[in-house]
């Protein structure tokens, strides 16, 4: 599976923006997808993950602001990102897993078995 990423971009505080990420190669429906960030100087995070039946958890920072979805008849899993703050700007990375594990494991950047190149989102205030 090759997944490609974008949509970032520079955005004041406040603002929206809506990332993308295209997959090709295998079935997509098959897979769990998500989204993780990277901020300057910080470790990777998980962010916000969608299932094959379209369950959907998000880490507790973005609860409310972000949500994600998937079109799997376009092999595309979308972030919409609102009410953006500062502390948002990171360089955002769809991953994918062909498997289904609990809360813990969807959580786990090393439970994804794909990765796309990664947008820079980036918040001003």
């Amino acid at each position: 599976v090759q997944l490609q990423a974008c949509g970032g971009g520079l955005v004041q505080a406040g603002g929206s923006l809506r990332l993308s990420c295209a997959a090709s190669g295998r079935t997509f429906s098959n897979y769990v997808m998500a989204w993780f960030r990277q901020a300057p100087g910080k470790e990777r995070e998980f962010v916000i993950a969608i299932k094959r039946n379209g369950g959907s958890t998000y880490a507790d920072s973005v609860k409310g602001r972000f949500t994600i979805s998937r079109d799997n008849a376009k092999s595309t899993v979308y972030l919409n990102m609102n009410s953006l703050k500062p502390e948002d700007t990171a360089v955002y990375y769809c991953a994918a897993s062909w498997d289904s594990g609990n809360y813990y494991y969807i959580r786990n950047g090393n439970s994804y078995h794909y990765w796309g190149q990664g947008t820079l989102v980036t918040v001003s205030s």
